[in-house]
Order: structure tokens, then sequence, then C-alpha cells
């Protein structure tokens, strides 16, 4: 076996261990939008990590720039608890994530930089603090017609 392949089986065993736990730890190395990061694992494995039950607005869209800096504000090169609960079609691992403590989605949430995802959702405690922020109108519910990412992606599905 050569050393390239015999690192593919460790890093695999790795992960399926980790998956088994359903917690990862690591430190934040990157946010690439409002509910996507980058994690560093003890193990040097970069991996990307779709914040679960919530969708952030998406870079081109009204507030996608400001959610992107809210997570980052929290999570950027803070170390970070994943619990794990699933692997999107996209590779990334999906989890509920702790930066340094913090809660990503309730901090998103209820600073209005994400919706609860309807779809996804498990914590139905989510729609508290979205409704706190939009009574509020904090973040993107100050917009007067914010509109769910999940339907600027189909728009823009649409209009190609």
């Amino acid at each position: 076996m050569s050393k390239k392949s015999l690192v593919t089986v460790m890093l695999l065993s790795c992960w399926a261990f980790a998956y088994a736990q359903g917690v990862i730890t690591g430190l934040v190395v990157g946010v690439s939008d409002g509910d996507t990061v980058k994690v560093l694992t003890p193990e040097k494995t970069e991996i990307r990590v779709r914040l679960a039950e919530i969708d952030a607005p998406e870079s081109k869209q009204a507030f996608g720039s400001r959610s992107k800096q809210s997570l980052s504000d929290i999570c950027f090169g803070k170390p970070a608890t994943l619990l794990v609960q699933d692997i999107d079609r996209y590779g990334r691992t999906v989890a509920s994530v702790e930066c340094d403590g913090v809660s990503a989605q309730k901090h998103q949430l209820n600073n209005g930089m994400a919706w609860v995802y309807d779809r996804y959702v498990k914590d139905r405690t989510l729609y508290v603090l979205q409704h706190s922020a939009q009574q509020g109108l904090r973040g993107l519910w100050a917009d007067n017609d914010p509109v769910p990412p999940w339907e600027y992606r189909h728009s823009q599905k649409v209009t190609k």
C-alpha cells in the first residue's frame, strides 16, 4: 500500500470515528458566508461546515456580507464544537456549531442575520429567536421586503 493510500485510510478511519461520536472539535479558520465555516481539526484536517437548521442570505443578496461578517465576528479564529447531524449533497458537514461557547445558529437568528430553515429545522425554539429579531427589526428584518435565501436561489435559477 502506498503512503498516500495509507494516509487516506487513516483519515477515513478518523472521520468514521468522529461521525460515530457525533462531535468534532477544531479551530474556525474561515468563514465562507453567513452559514458556512471552515474548521481545522486537531488532526490538521480542514472541513467545510454548514450550520444546521438556518439559512443565511446569499453573498450577492441584501444582508449577505453583513451576515458573513456577523458569523465571522463570533467564530473566526476561535475554537469550535460541532454536533454533527449530516453530510449535505455538496459534501459539507452539517452541524450545530458553538464557537467559543456561543451557539452560531442562535447568534445569527437573534441578530437577524439568518432565517430558520423550515425544511430542515428540528429545534422549534429557534423560531422564538427569529420572531424576536423580526419584532425588533434587527438585521435583515429591517428590510422592507426580506427575501429568504431559498426563494432568492430559486429566482436566480429561473432568470438564467
